[in-house]
């Protein structure tokens, strides 16, 4: 990290920024992985490793997006919310919204199209859908000069939801963008959380164009072949987190009756968004087919890595 991480006073001189030979002898993994993460506070903490490290942004945080995927991803847990249990990586998940991965140890479908998790009303309480859509991007922090990268987990509530004003839902930010002959890459984005949502909801709004050194620091996170992992991972999966064993094979249930689902439909952003990676499995489960100033907002984030 910068000086501006570590130390207590930034610090002027003809300094050298020097890489260590002995860096296997401070016990690090040398696999660091970050994300930023939402909360129902309207905070953005900085999570490493899966620790929460420093004083959290509140409201809004400026970033620059250097990586996401072509299509929203989905994740599924087949057990119940559980806030006192430990973080485990879901279910059933698929990068590309398509198909569960190779690594998912309960998948629910050979298809996310045709899968029973994907029906409204196969969520809790027989409402919204059981597998959430979701976005993992790659940012850069604006006014942070080491280049790090963070993964931010969109929910799926901040992805379809209509414009206000020149504040954008997620995929319409993206379309607002690309009619502008822009891209999430060569700007930079205001995340802002939505003061009147009952639940984690953010908006996106372009802020400014990079200046060079910032488009620098982009150059060189997309050439890190690291910052892949930021938009292939799940937010428990950065974290450490692991699976659970994979349940007992059960008798299918047969899915509700509805019409295809639309990937794009229009009846996610409504759903109340529920905390994702802390889940219990059942006994008896049934696995079924305003706008604070950028410098003072480093300024509290960056200055107290001891909370």
């Amino acid at each position: 990290m910068s000086n501006l991480t570590i130390f207590e006073q930034p610090v002027e001189g003809n300094f050298v920024r020097r890489e260590s030979r002995r860096m296997d002898r401070m016990g690090g993994t040398g696999n660091t992985m970050r994300r930023i993460k939402l909360s129902n506070a309207r905070t953005f903490k900085r999570v490493v490793n899966g620790e929460e490290i420093g004083k959290a942004v509140e409201k809004q945080l400026d970033v620059i997006i250097v990586d996401w995927l072509a299509e929203p991803s989905r994740k599924f847990y087949a057990g119940a919310y559980d806030k006192d249990a430990k973080a485990t990586l879901p279910d059933c998940w698929s990068n590309l919204g398509d198909k569960p991965e190779a690594g998912a140890r309960n998948p629910q479908s050979d298809s996310c199209i045709s899968c029973p998790q994907n029906i409204k009303g196969s969520g809790t309480n027989g409402k919204g859908k059981a597998c959430r859509y979701e976005r993992r991007i790659a940012v850069l922090v604006v006014g942070d000069p080491s280049g790090d990268v963070y993964q931010i987990a969109i929910p799926s509530a901040s992805l379809f939801s209509a414009n206000n004003g020149n504040i954008y839902g997620f995929e319409g930010y993206k379309k607002f963008l690309l009619a502008n002959n822009e891209a999430l890459d060569t700007v930079i984005t205001s995340i802002i959380y939505d003061a009147d949502a009952d639940t984690v909801k953010v908006g996106f709004r372009a802020k400014s164009y990079l200046n060079q050194e910032q488009a620098d620091l982009v150059e060189a996170a997309q050439d890190d072949p690291a910052t892949a992992r930021y938009v292939a991972l799940t937010a428990a999966a950065v974290d450490g987190a692991k699976a659970l064993p994979a349940p007992a094979a059960q008798p299918a249930i047969a899915a509700p009756a509805a019409a295809p689902s639309n990937p794009f439909g229009d009846d996610d952003e409504d759903e109340v968004e529920e905390a994702p990676v802390k889940r219990v499995i059942k006994k008896e489960t049934i696995t079924a087919a305003p706008k604070p100033e950028l410098k003072e907002a480093l300024g509290e984030w960056l200055d107290d890595d001891e909370d």
